[in-house]
């Protein structure tokens, strides 16, 4: 399959306002793309439209990605405005730092509601115009696709979900001539890593994100590898990319880095903290 060359192309992205999606944004649009923002708050899309060259190159529609109606009327007129929709990025995402015995089964759904299944209502929205271009569809999941920390079971579980989707909707689609991918970064610079920290619980499992396995990357470097990902039309995508092997041996590896990550103490204070929170 060809390569996308950005520049002309229309890209939608999820949760666009974000800290990876405005960053994200600002960088395809210096790649040429003219790009349709989707997020919950019309004022601040309105707002990130401006910013990067009005409505010529970019636009703002809200949408939730809780509400399927929302996105097929968003991704239909960003495709009428633009006269194409080239890509689709379901970028939306949040975490919740939960227990099974204390935590709040309200978060572990809408977390799993928003991470999984609001990638699917993004892709199903998307499909008629992507389609029409033979485009690509893209997941922003996590490295927690494969690695699965203690305390964070909606997170994992979604993002490893997503991660599957991806590869059964590829299949289902490869006769069309629309490819799938997903981006997998570890942990970087975000509003949702800032409230991780934040937490007594969070800073016990990854040990303040000091060291490696749970050391940051730079942000600009995911956003980078994602706006590469989405040229090469890549499959799966880790950031960083030598973190590939440990994706593809995920099943291998993974007792190795719990038992280097994940110490019996640490998980212990992380419920301690998490069980002592206001409810």
């Amino acid at each position: 399959m060809s390569r996308i060359a950005l520049a002309g192309r229309t890209v939608a992205i999820t949760g666009s306002t974000g800290g990876l999606g405005r960053d994200l944004a600002t960088e395809l649009r210096a790649r040429g793309a003219h790009l349709a923002l989707l997020d919950l708050d019309q004022d601040a899309v309105d707002e990130q439209a401006m910013a990067l060259g009005g409505s010529a190159v970019a636009r703002g529609w809200r949408a939730d990605v809780r509400d399927l109606t929302s996105l097929e009327a968003a991704m239909t007129a960003a495709a009428a405005h633009f006269g194409r929709l080239d890509v689709a990025v379901a970028n939306a995402g949040v975490g919740a730092i939960e227990s099974l015995a204390t935590g709040d089964p309200a978060a572990f759904e809408r977390t799993v509601d928003i991470n999984l299944t609001g990638v699917w209502r993004t892709f199903r929205a998307a499909l008629p115009p992507v389609s029409e271009q033979r485009g690509h569809l893209l997941a922003v999941s996590s490295m927690a696709a494969f690695v699965h920390s203690p305390l964070n079971g909606a997170y994992t579980a979604s993002k490893a979900g997503v991660w599957a989707l991806c590869d059964s909707i590829r299949l289902e689609l490869r006769h069309t001539g629309v490819t799938v991918g997903s981006v997998h970064p570890t942990f970087f610079d975000t509003p949702m890593m800032a409230g991780v920290l934040d937490d007594p619980a969070g800073r016990a499992v990854w040990g303040e994100h000091r060291k490696a396995p749970w050391k940051f990357v730079p942000r600009a470097t995911v956003v980078t590898e994602t706006a590469d990902a989405i040229e090469r039309r890549a499959e799966l995508t880790t950031v960083p990319r030598t973190l590939t092997l440990a994706a593809r041996m995920a099943g291998l590896i993974r007792k190795p880095i719990e038992a280097i990550g994940f110490s019996d103490d640490s998980i212990r204070t992380a419920l301690r903290h998490a069980e002592q929170r206001p409810r």
